[in-house]
């Protein structure tokens, strides 16, 4: 390991803590609707948290780890430091705390299987997989143009729905259900996932359009590099639109007005667009890249809000 770095600055870089909105956004708004359906329940909540943080931190791990001995990550890299390919850390020392992450993220899972039951063994096991396999294994979903699709799901719609599920669950289920019970996941929390969803896949899109030359050497076809800049910020404003309509809907079915609280964040929502629709480089897309997490973090936590109230 370099010594200019200390260790646990090196392993602060790796885990890459300035991701987790990702992993906290989809878990707080789904505590907003349980809260609002009447089925807040704090320890499948917080269990939640910690487990989407968990497979969060262990995705970046694997991240780190598999660019780096495919060869992305090269010295022209725009983007915030990787320890495996920097020299930092040692790559087997972050493929090893890539699996002991997983295995925490696992072994927390295990109270929410005992609440959720089978969807819930579903969910767990489907997110440590694509985790690991959007960089690593035969097929990297990253590097073939999936790697949006695996984030609008997984960090969106199957972590709100999920995040509520396991509320509702513990109060209507009863003990390890085999299938979805009845009315533990009802539209509105469909809906409301798929701002998350947008706004969690706009960071990927981000860091996409400022990869987009350095992938295209590597060998990494993301949208970003299979369809070029227009495209991908066609996308980021797309997204951006589902994220900001969606309180509309709530206003439409019969939520009070306070579903319409994200709308507050429209001004960082525009500065960040502004930054995507016109720049490339590392030194303006970095900071919009935090930007856009921040985006995430407010918008959900006054979304959440707006829906419990």
């Amino acid at each position: 390991m370099s010594t200019e770095v200390s260790r646990r600055r090196a392993w602060l870089m790796a885990a890459r803590p300035q991701t987790l909105p990702a992993a906290a956004a989809p878990v707080i708004v789904g505590v907003g609707l349980a809260a609002d359906a009447g089925v807040f329940a704090p320890l499948p909540a917080l269990a939640a948290l910690v487990g989407a943080a968990l497979i969060q931190i262990g995705t970046n791990f694997a991240n780190d780890y598999y660019d780096a001995i495919r060869g992305a990550d090269t010295d022209d890299r725009e983007g915030f430091t990787r320890v495996v390919a920097s020299g930092i850390i040692d790559p087997h020392e972050v493929k090893r705390a890539m699996w002991l992450t997983f295995a925490a993220a696992i072994l927390v899972g295990t109270y929410l299987v005992a609440v959720g039951g089978v969807p819930i063994i579903v969910i767990g096991l489907a997110s440590v997989a694509a985790g690991i396999a959007y960089t690593g294994g035969p097929y990297p979903l990253g590097y073939h143009g999936l790697g949006d699709l695996f984030v609008f799901v997984f960090f969106g719609v199957i972590a709100v729905t999920g995040t509520y599920y396991v509320q509702a669950a513990a109060l209507v289920g009863g003990h390890f259900p085999l299938w979805i019970p009845e009315g533990t996941v009802p539209l509105a929390v469909v809906v409301a996932s798929l701002p998350i969803a947008a706004l969690s896949t706009n960071i990927l899109v981000v860091n996409n359009v400022r990869d987009r030359e350095e992938d295209a050497e590597t060998g990494k076809r993301t949208l970003a590099v299979r369809f070029g800049y227009r495209f991908s910020r066609l996308q980021f404003f797309l997204l951006l639109t589902v994220a900001y309509l969606t309180p509309l809907w709530f206003l439409w079915s019969g939520y009070g007005a306070a579903v319409l609280l994200p709308l507050l964040t429209l001004p960082l929502a525009a500065t960040v667009t502004r930054t995507v629709l016109t720049e490339t480089s590392g030194a303006a897309l970095n900071p919009a890249l935090e930007s856009t997490g921040k985006l995430l973090a407010a918008y959900a936590a006054l979304f959440a809000a707006g829906l419990a109230v």
